[in-house]
């Protein structure tokens, strides 16, 4: 099968589309002929050599853990599904990859929705997961003012839309020019930065109830004096939060995983018309180095998404 994939570290121009062995679905995982593959912040991470948990990536390397695409098989001890199903998700936690490639197996999916585009499901997986893991974790419910810290990007403009659909009042943060896509999301947004309570209070008189920092930039203590106690406050991005007693949340890539969790509602919701994915760029496979040299770039407004229907 065709592949894009990495034999050594390094800038993006590392990735190339070559050809690999064609993976099998074990039990409980399908098989799917790859349509949209999502650029992921651990991708970029690994193939530049700097996270910790690529310390024994074997090489070469098949990046993206997110995928949308068509069954084409079925491993054992799977019901509910059949070949030629459209579904979207992600992939085996323990690979760390393998979406960016003609055919991948999926850990956990869900079926496509009719209204969401091969890109926008391409792009969904694990954001929809670790968003509803941390909405779990705070009891976001109807009434609920919610502070999201780093709201614009991939993984925050699906928790702000998420929260919403529960009811909750949603603030989000960002640089002044993603505001508006932010308003568009239905989110007050306020500028991102040291010296957020202030900002917030100057928004409305209305105390925050819980706060979710996706940014992991150093705003924990703030977070804390908004909502008034750690335990009103999860990280998605912080490795310090224990200094702090706030609760740090890694999702499926942090060696927490529990199945499909999300997927089906964030699909039903996009059905009725009260979910999307942003993307903000789609690149062919064989234009991988561009498409991670794009996710690396602010301002980083939803998904960048390789189209594995195009190689050439």
């Amino acid at each position: 099968m065709f592949a894009v994939q990495f034999e050594r570290f390094g800038p993006p121009e590392v990735l190339t589309l070559g050809t690999a062995p064609e993976p099998r679905p074990g039990p409980h995982q399908v098989r799917i002929a790859v349509k949209a593959a999502a650029v992921s912040p651990v991708d970029l991470a690994l193939r530049e050599g700097s996270s910790p948990t690529g310390e024994n990536l074997a090489l070469p390397h098949i990046p993206g853990v997110d995928a949308a695409g068509v069954i084409d098989e079925i491993g054992d001890e799977v019901t509910g599904y059949a070949i030629g199903d459209e579904v979207f998700g992600a992939v085996d936690v323990a690979r760390l990859g393998g979406a960016s490639a003609q055919y991948a197996v999926l850990d956990f999916w869900a079926r496509k929705p009719h209204g969401m585009t091969w890109a926008e499901a391409g792009a969904a997986g694990t954001g929809v997961e670790t968003a509803t893991r941390a909405l779990d974790l705070l009891g976001i419910r109807d009434g609920t003012t919610l502070l999201v810290d780093g709201a614009a990007g991939g993984v925050g403009s699906i928790v702000v839309q998420l929260a919403a659909a529960r009811g909750a009042r949603v603030i989000g943060t960002a640089r002044p020019d993603s505001h508006r896509f932010l308003r568009e999301l239905g989110v007050e947004p306020v500028d991102y930065g040291r010296g957020l309570p202030a900002r917030v209070r100057a928004l409305s008189a209305t105390p925050v109830d819980r706060a979710l920092d996706v940014a992991g930039a150093g705003s924990l203590s703030e977070l804390i004096e908004l909502t008034g106690t750690a335990d009103s406050v999860v990280t998605l991005a912080d490795f310090g939060a224990s200094a702090y007693g706030v609760r740090l949340s890694l999702g499926r890539f942090g060696g927490q995983p529990d199945g499909v969790h999300g997927l089906t509602s964030a699909a039903a919701l996009a059905d009725r018309g009260r979910f999307r994915v942003p993307v903000r760029e789609i690149y062919p496979a064989h234009q991988a180095a561009r498409a991670h040299e794009t996710a690396a770039r602010p301002p980083r407004r939803g998904k960048v998404v390789l189209d594995l229907t195009r190689t050439g």
